[in-house]
């Protein structure tokens, strides 16, 4: 065993606080109402690698012979009694402000026919003015005393240190669940056939939870959460009344269960009653719903507990929204059964015997609910947000269905911890989104590429499309349930993550919209790279020269000799073959700046879809290269020259040829 503290003492004296400090979390409810614990709220902490379970306790508040005037008072002493006996090391704490009072001395009296080990812890020692004080409490017979502050943390470690050195020596793993060795014999008593490894890792069951599976049993107050929990561990492990609002403190309720060979490990979360916000008129009721959403939020599994005989009502329907806004897992449970199984069971005669007399009137067309089936869809159409939920139906007093309800928790949890392969899913939802294309505005389709699961408790799927923005909440729906319908997932939620594929190219109608930028626009209908742009610029590097033939007494590749013709200008002849560039061939291999008159004349020249001439009016070149900017004469005709208009300023032009 780790080993169990208790912290104990009497109404107020900081008992909760110094339990949250230890465990380092705000785990139970710290006020100055006395009397606010109710339960044992258990933790399981760890001090300086040393693991062990912390129990906080209610206030002793009756002194010895003193009758409890009320059932949850006689409940608080019994949940002691129950600490007390269970706890390896007890904690005394007394309120140094106060001093030494008569339930002081009994509370002690009753630790000391414990026989146990019991530390005195004085707390609310925050000043150097309350140290004195600490003195006073020797007369209650304890030889260690500890002076400490809960609220700021000042002397808890050694408190800690001393308390851990009472506890049984810890065996690391002796809590661990071992699976049973899998039998080397068959049936026949024949030696099973050896394994390869591939077939090995294909029977191997998946793998099991690190943790206990986590249950938390919400609802509204006074629904029997507290009875189930009761039942379903076969003890009294909370406090139950016919008082609403009895549980305060979201209570673990650690448990086991055999079922064929294997143990599997749970905890039962018993919450506080949920009721509406605008009927909450104290801070503590606030701090108990609080806890409960926390317990919904860390729990694997939701039971969602509803009265029989109230039914479904605005309040149940909240608290399932609380679940869903969680991304839990849900099982849903009508309690209380025995007490409308008897009205449930005449409508039932009642209708058969209208059957077969056929006295019911045609025109009468109400449904009547007389079996379980028929309540559950009922349940269900009510809960249409949860209409993947099982339906049970219970009664924590009589134990009427209790053990279909730890099948369907086994079953669930089950579900929730499945892995889909990758190939099924990518089947399923292409047959899914072929059947059904999603509602689109601009009717674009939907494009489905790739689906994989990303997580499990809960199940997420992500899927890789070409517009995310297609994707509704009624068509993730869709999709969940085809999903559910080809895998299972009974009672847990699936939650689809649209993404769409990232875009390579921009489309052509985008870029009408934005302002003209070579190294993103195309040219010719390719990208252009910044790479090729600056191969295309004026400080391109003149093409290597070809290798030419071998002159009359030249080595062979040398180039030949150019000849100059008379009254030639320098440079202007042609270049001779296999030699250097002339200035008019490096001019056309330098490209120019053209002049365009705006930014679309630009864009279409680019393209090479219109003449510079032209680009106003978007004409294309006739006889020409698209994209040339200049126009070639037709074949068969001769070209006319090009017209001038010349004359005087202000007199009738004339129409002169150009030499």
């Amino acid at each position: 065993m780790s080993g169990v503290i208790a912290i104990v003492g009497r109404p107020n004296v900081g008992k909760s606080a110094l339990f949250n400090r230890i465990a380092r979390k705000r785990i139970a409810i710290v006020h100055d109402q006395p009397g606010v614990t109710r339960d044992r709220v258990t933790a399981e902490v760890e001090w300086h690698g040393r693991p062990f379970t912390l129990i906080d306790t209610g206030g002793i508040g009756l002194v010895r012979r003193e009758k409890a005037v009320d059932v949850i008072t006689a409940a608080m002493l019994d949940q002691v009694d129950l600490a007390l006996e269970a706890a390896s090391v007890i904690l005394l704490v007394v309120n140094v402000q106060e001093g030494i009072v008569p339930l002081d001395e009994e509370v002690a009296q009753k630790l000391r026919s414990t026989q146990k080990p019991v530390l005195l812890v004085v707390n609310k020692v925050d000043t150097d003015r309350a140290t004195p004080g600490v003195d006073e409490f020797t007369r209650l017979g304890f030889e260690r005393i500890f002076p400490i502050t809960a609220i700021h943390g000042a002397g808890i470690e050694e408190l800690m240190d001393a308390a851990i050195a009472y506890l049984p020596p810890h065996v690391p793993g002796a809590n661990a669940v071992v699976a049973p060795a899998e039998p080397e014999v068959g049936p026949d008593g024949e030696p099973l056939p050896k394994l390869s490894r591939s077939e090995k890792l294909k029977l191997k069951r998946p793998d099991r939870p690190a943790g206990p599976v986590r249950i938390a049993i919400v609802g509204r107050p006074n629904v029997g959460k507290s009875s189930i929990i009761n039942a379903v561990t076969g003890s009294t492990r909370v406090i139950v009344s016919p008082i609403p609002g009895t549980t305060r403190d979201a209570v673990d309720v650690p448990f086991e269960v055999d079922t064929e060979g294997v143990r599997d490990r749970y905890v039962l979360i018993d919450t506080a009653g949920v009721r509406k916000a605008r009927r909450i008129d104290d801070s503590i009721e606030y701090f108990s719903v609080e806890r409960t959403k926390d317990a919904i939020g860390r729990a694997d599994i939701a039971v969602i507990v509803i009265d029989a005989e109230v039914g479904i009502t605005e309040q149940d329907k909240k608290i399932a929204d609380v679940v869903v806004e969680k991304k839990c897992a849900c099982i849903v449970v009508v309690n209380k059964w025995d007490l409308v199984s008897e009205a449930v069971r005449k409508a039932r005669e009642a209708e058969i015997e209208a059957r077969v007399a056929k006295t019911r009137d045609r025109d009468d067309r109400e449904k009547r609910l007389t079996t379980l089936s028929e309540f559950g869809d009922w349940v269900q159409e009510r809960l249409f947000f949860l209409d993947y939920a099982p339906v049970i139906f219970t009664s924590a007093t009589e134990g009427f269905q209790l053990d279909r309800l730890l099948e369907a928790v086994r079953f669930v949890a089950a579900q929730l911890r499945q892995a889909v392969p990758t190939g099924i899913v990518n089947r399923t939802l292409h047959d899914a989104i072929e059947r059904r294309q999603p509602v689109s505005k601009q009717g674009h389709r939907l494009k489905f590429f790739y689906a994989t699961q990303v997580g499990q408790s809960p199940a997420i799927f992500r899927l890789y499309v070409n517009r995310d923005e297609l994707f509704s909440p009624q068509y993730e729906k869709y999709l969940a349930d085809e999903l559910r319908k080809a895998f299972g997932y009974e009672g847990c939620p699936i939650f689809i993550q649209a993404k769409p594929r990232p875009k390579t190219i921009d489309p052509v109608r985008n870029r009408r919209h934005r302002p003209f930028d070579p190294n993103r626009d195309v040219r010719h209908g390719r990208i252009l790279r910044p790479a090729v742009i600056r191969e295309t610029a004026d400080d391109a590097p003149a093409p290597p020269a070809r290798p030419g033939n071998a002159g009359k007494g030249g080595r062979p590749g040398a180039a030949r000799p150019a000849v100059a013709r008379p009254g030639a200008r320098p440079g202007a002849g042609r270049p001779v073959r296999g030699g250097a560039a002339s200035s008019k061939t490096a001019g056309k291999t330098a490209a120019k700046p053209a002049v365009f008159r705006n930014k679309f004349a630009k864009e279409a020249a680019l393209l090479g879809k219109t003449t510079r001439a032209g680009a106003r009016k978007g004409k294309p070149a006739v006889g020409g290269k698209p994209g040339s900017g200049r126009a070639r004469p037709l074949a068969g005709k001769t070209a006319r020259p090009p017209m001038k208009l010349g004359g005087r300023s202000g007199g009738r032009a004339t129409v002169r040829k150009r030499r």
